[in-house]
């Protein structure tokens, strides 16, 4: 990832529906060829965002920056940006390569830079052999390449998708995710991602901005948000199977009581400033949780019964209960748990996230 300075810089954006607020006070800067992945629930702003950088809607306040020029009111063609939509959007009349050079013979673009343009994405994109075909003739993986081609011609230097992956199947999801994170490396460009998938967030992002309510939530590396969430809304939005939660309280700092359950926080590190006393929620990964004799090498072990076992093929989800609460954890798909079969778990409370209970940050 190159960091030679911000290559989009978003200032106090708000954008207002009437009396409907759907950005608010929104700040964000994007470095030179970073790969940021803008992430969170339908409703939550971010394809908004996204068009406000694209210059698809006006914003209410604040301003936009792109390669150190204020593009706040500059028409979409005149702020070096291309974008890749979740429909398709090719013209169905034209061949893969009108539809790549539609808009540079529109803009008045010299035929031989236009062929040369063309070719380098076809060979970039492996859509070399498709060139003549029409849409109707194409896969839905292979539209989505020359969608994602024909802004590539543009030759500019922000690329901005929005969500163009959720109209395919799993498998050519994840095809077509390596190939996106290949084009990044290849050409070092910006790129600005738009996903309610965690697993494409999580695999394509130099960062995750986490977003709820118009609001950033949390931006930051994936792995850093993955391990310290700072609200209980992105620890319970990150993660399949979900982060387990368990609501109760801290003792003076020394333990998390819930139920009958004492677990002690010695090697849990507070956030600086965090109430460390109080009602609170804890939380812990599936994958967290060790099992059977490697249970009694964590600093919190406990005896518990099985409850449900789901198999998911590569591993398998076991559900118990801890502290009269819902408890899952991971095992090797070739483990054989039958319900009711005592079983003996545990874990690192160092690798758990505690929130408080009123605002859901964490401490």
């Amino acid at each position: 990832m190159a960091q030679n300075g911000t290559s989009v810089s978003i200032q106090d954006l708000s954008l207002n529906f009437g009396s409907v607020t759907v950005l608010e006070t929104l700040n964000l800067d994007v470095a030179e060829g970073e790969f940021i992945v803008l992430l969170g629930p339908s409703g939550c702003g971010k394809s908004t965002l996204l068009n406000c950088i694209a210059g698809l809607l006006d914003v209410s306040e604040g301003r936009i920056f792109i390669k150190g020029m204020n593009v706040t009111w500059e028409e979409p063609k005149d702020r070096g940006i291309g974008m890749v939509f979740q429909s398709y959007a090719l013209y169905p009349q034209m061949t893969v390569e009108k539809n790549l050079s539609f808009g540079l013979r529109v803009a008045g673009t010299p035929r031989d830079e236009i062929a040369k343009r063309i070719a380098r994405a076809a060979e970039i994109l492996q859509i070399e052999p498709l060139l003549q075909r029409k849409p109707a003739a194409l896969s839905g993986g292979q539209r989505q390449r020359v969608a994602i081609g024909r802004a590539l011609v543009r030759d500019v230097d922000v690329f901005l998708f929005d969500e163009p992956l959720s109209n395919l199947d799993a498998k050519l999801r994840a095809e077509l995710r390596v190939e996106i994170k290949l084009l990044h490396r290849k050409l070092q460009n910006t790129m600005i991602y738009v996903t309610h998938d965690q697993i494409e967030a999580m695999t394509l992002a130099d960062r995750i901005a986490v977003m709820k309510g118009g609001v950033i939530q949390q931006l930051d590396a994936p792995q850093t948000i993955y391990n310290r969430p700072v609200n209980r809304f992105v620890a319970g939005f990150l993660g399949s199977p979900a982060m387990n939660f368990l609501d109760g309280q801290v003792e003076a700092g020394a333990a998390f009581k819930t139920g009958n359950v004492s677990i002690p926080l010695d090697r849990y590190a507070f956030d600086a400033g965090g109430n460390s006393s109080g009602p609170c929620v804890f939380g812990i990964r599936p994958e967290h949780i060790a099992f059977g004799e490697a249970a009694n090498t964590m600093p919190f072990a406990i005896d518990a019964a099985v409850e449900i076992v789901e198999p998911m093929g590569s591993d398998t989800l076991v559900w118990t209960k801890l502290g009269g609460h819902n408890f899952s954890f991971r095992v090797e798909a070739e483990k054989t748990l039958r319900n009711g079969e005592p079983i003996r778990i545990g874990f690192d409370p160092a690798r758990a996230s505690l929130f408080d209970t009123q605002s859901g940050n964490r401490i």
